[in-house]
């Protein structure tokens, strides 16, 4: 059990107990409010969305603006730039096998492998100042969709009850706030999707198949696979529902004109702008960025029975000597029953952690429960094909946010009911959950973060800081010895490489710098040694040219 948990636990039970031993009528005069407040359904929206954005803005002294540090967050960072400039893509360098890198395209076009809706919100906050923006802006809108969606499945004051929760949870204190990865594009899509499910079989308003169809949309442009399982059980219960004949006869059965066809016609447009953004990217429209990186790039296994590739042996490549991803401590060498528990272990530690494992005591009434139950095979079906994945991070799990904290949700309610003799022992443990959660934002080390933030990382944030303030253009070679650790990304160039203050280039074993050299002939070279600790900027010495850098 986590050390600041249990001490929380230790300090707050007896305090809550104490609280609703002789202070019970304002602990309740607390709970009606917030009953009350939940009954405004659109201000709690709006609220939820707010609170997370002022939360964490408040929290910049402790926990500054983040510096990327895994792959994928350059790859994003990229796209970011790319979008911000009015571009889909970029066209190749001609020297692009000095700035080839993980997750980006350098041919047919220079470009993140990845689908576009991340990367559109960070152009976003990049319009207004710094990608950290959009991440920020997104984080809110999650909490406010997921807010939509927890209403539409529960009442009013559960309903409230979950999204401070998830605000709490991963809105203020989560690698999905503090980091480029992503994780909250997803949880929007899928909360409009689950969100709208109940709203269209109970009011069949075009509305909310609008929203389902924009839901979809956001998934198939951020995670795909995950948002296409999530989405095929909502597409059973609407197939379902729509060709039902016992509903007909009730006045039950959906209509598709008004149900369906909206939604049917958001996922034709997005599939035709998939199409044309895969064209200028890959040059095919049926190809995405990804598949293109997988074929001409690198192939790690999908599925865990899929066998793990060999290194890279090409000197030139910055993949030579990497097996597997950062991740590779958690899966490489384990068996399939590790890896499964390292999988759950992650899932859980993000999106509940001990505090709202608690309801799930109630596991035997959740089971039987009709409200959720959809919700619950929706849960083991998509946890099921995640188990299989052979990669796993929780943000890979994102399309399940707003299902979980209703899950979470109805799982309190039902736990509010437990008493003990005449002791309402259910009671007690509800306030400690929330207690608990609001405690957590406060406490050290609760951040689920999958690395280090503040390493290799920040020197070279520091780096092109000190080189962006002078006059000059500037051109930074890496130096990667034979032991170097491919997790530390150096070099990550922006959309216009040849118009950057900053440019970045591997220098690559056996390889002439000198077609490098006089092409940025304009600018002042430098060389980092990315093995060095710590890393130092030094000025390019000509003369070590034929003999390396070092």
């Amino acid at each position: 059990m986590d050390v600041p948990f249990l001490i929380s636990l230790i300090v707050l039970v007896p305090l809550t107990w104490l609280a609703q031993r002789f202070a019970e009528p304002w602990v309740q005069r607390i709970e009606d409010a917030g009953a009350r407040l939940a009954l405004r359904k659109n201000a709690v929206i709006v609220g939820a969305g707010l609170l997370a954005i002022g939360a964490r803005l408040l929290l910049l002294p402790l926990a500054p603006v983040p510096i990327p540090w895994v792959h994928d967050e350059f790859s994003y960072l990229l796209a970011s730039d790319t979008f911000a400039h009015g571009r889909f893509t970029n066209p190749p360098h001609q020297l692009w096998v000095f700035f080839d890198t993980f997750h980006v395209l350098q041919h047919p076009t220079y470009a993140s492998k990845y689908l576009p809706a991340q990367g559109m919100i960070l152009a976003l906050g990049q319009v207004l100042g710094n990608p950290w923006i959009g991440v920020l802006l997104s984080v809110g809108v999650m909490c406010s969709a997921v807010a939509w969606a927890l209403q539409g499945w529960l009442p009013a004051r559960w309903a409230l009850l979950g999204t401070l929760l998830v605000v709490l949870r991963i809105g203020i204190k989560s690698y999905w706030v503090d980091s480029y990865w992503g994780g909250a594009i997803p949880a929007i899509g899928a909360a409009l999707v689950i969100g709208a499910l109940p709203r269209i079989l109970l009011h069949r308003r075009v509305r909310d198949s609008l929203l389902l169809g924009v839901g979809a949309a956001v998934l198939a442009n951020s995670r795909p696979m995950e948002g296409l399982l999530f989405c095929l059980p909502v597409a059973v219960v609407l197939v379902v529902r729509l060709f039902s004949l016992s509903r007909e006869r009730r006045g039950g059965r959906l209509n598709f004109r008004t149900a369906l066809l909206p939604a049917v016609a958001v996922l034709g447009v997005i599939a035709a702008f998939i199409g044309y953004y895969n064209w200028r990217v890959t040059g095919n429209a049926l190809l995405l960025p990804q598949a293109l990186y997988r074929r001409d790039y690198w192939d790690p296994p999908l599925f865990v029975w899929q066998p793990v590739k060999p290194a890279v042996s090409d000197a030139s490549h910055p993949f030579t000597g990497m097996v597997e991803v950062p991740a590779k401590p958690a899966f490489v060498g384990r068996s399939w029953a590790r890896q499964v528990l390292t999988k759950c272990h992650w899932g859980w530690s993000f999106f509940l952690h001990e505090a709202l494992t608690i309801p799930f005591l109630t596991l035997p009434w959740l089971i039987f429960d009709r409200r959720i139950r959809i919700l619950m095979l929706q849960f083991v079906w998509c946890g099921v094909w995640l188990l299989l994945v052979y990669w796993f991070e929780p943000h890979y799990a994102a399309p399940l946010t707003a299902s979980v904290f209703i899950i979470v949700s109805q799982a309190i309610r039902h736990l509010r009911q437990w008493k003990f003799r005449s002791y309402r022992v259910g009671i007690l443990a509800s306030r400690v959950i929330v207690i608990v959660a609001i405690a957590g934002v406060f406490l050290p080390n609760s951040e689920t973060i999958n690395g280090p933030r503040r390493g290799w990382n920040l020197s070279r944030a520091q780096f092109v800081e000190r080189l962006e303030a002078t006059p000059q253009k500037h051109l930074v070679i890496v130096h990667e010895g034979p032991g170097h650790d491919p997790t530390r990304l150096w070099v990550s160039n922006a959309a216009d490489i040849d118009g950057a203050k900053v440019v970045w280039a591997r220098e690559i074993p056996g390889r002439d710098l000198g077609p490098l050299l006089d092409y940025f002939h304009d600018r002042k070279v430098w060389v980092v040694d990315a093995d060095a600790d710590p890393p130092q900027l030094e000025p390019y010495r000509g003369d070590a040219a034929a003999q390396g850098l070092h």
